[in-house]
């Protein structure tokens, strides 16, 4: 029946006078499977989500990586007082905002180097007319032909999760968020031993058209994490991604995704 519903559907309405109808659908219809809702943190689910999965928790463990300012890091401390958070900037300048908005908070860890595949030097780009902003990425290409405007590099330090990791003897990471603004893929790859052994409960990602610049698909990303189950945030809830499919998981643009292993996966969830 759904297949015959879809040869009626284009037979019916496959046709030039129905784009602007077509595209209403198409945009609508990206809004309620959870992508390109940026507005806020309650629109993009990353609210609800923290309150789900936080709250009950007992001094759980969050990763902040690109955490900018601290607004996430900010929200993970209202949802539940007890969580240590990590929190990981190497935007010289937006590093200093992050330790004067979140310095005064014991549970609050903050660190001015970026996570990647492998330890070294990098150079962060961000407009070059700014003071810090939320789209520095090690990607020059992100600032010049995302944002089109004229870059500026900063040397930066990177290590990676996995050496993190071990040196500060974490058993258990509760929740792992990565905002890096195309680089996320690199950042999980440098945790592959860490995330391989169960250790991470959770892990929070953007996927969006900085991967376009990255070349870093959706199939990458399921691909590196099959102990997971994966999820799109909703403004009320998580939408299970049940299987890959290039038609609708190789969507570039804004939206949040959450792995969660198996073992673990929310009961709730929608089936997409």
């Amino acid at each position: 029946m759904y297949n015959f519903l879809l040869k009626v559907y284009a037979f019916l309405f496959g046709r030039r006078q129905f784009r602007r109808l077509n595209v209403l659908l198409f945009d609508l219809g990206t809004r309620g499977l959870g992508i390109l809702n940026y507005q806020d943190q309650k629109i993009s689910g990353e609210s609800s989500f923290l309150r789900q999965y936080l709250r009950d928790k007992k001094r759980p463990v969050v990763l902040d990586v690109g955490a900018n300012v601290g607004a996430y890091s900010r929200e993970v401390a209202r949802v539940n007082p007890s969580a240590r958070v990590f929190a990981f900037e190497p935007h010289p300048l937006t590093f200093e905002k992050l330790v004067s908005n979140l310095g005064s908070d014991r549970n609050f860890h903050p660190y001015d180097y970026a996570l990647g595949a492998q330890p070294g030097c990098s150079t962060l780009y961000d407009r070059e007319s700014g003071n810090g902003s939320s789209h520095a990425s090690i990607f020059r290409e992100v600032i010049e032909d995302i944002h089109d405007a004229r870059a500026r590099g900063y040397d930066i330090k990177v290590r990676t999760l996995d050496q993190f990791v071990e040196e500060n003897r974490l058993e258990r990471i509760d929740l792992l968020k990565i905002d890096t603004e195309g680089y996320e893929l690199n950042v999980l790859r440098g945790g592959a031993r860490t995330i391989g052994s169960g250790r991470v409960g959770a892990i929070q990602f953007e996927f969006n058209e900085m991967n376009v610049v990255s070349r870093a698909f959706f199939k990458d990303f399921w691909d590196l994490l099959p102990q997971y189950r994966l999820y799109r945030m909703l403004p009320r809830g998580l939408l299970s991604i049940d299987r890959y499919s290039p038609l609708r998981c190789e969507l570039f643009a804004f939206q949040n995704i959450v792995a969660v292993l198996s073992e673990d996966s929310p009961e709730r969830a929608s089936q997409a």
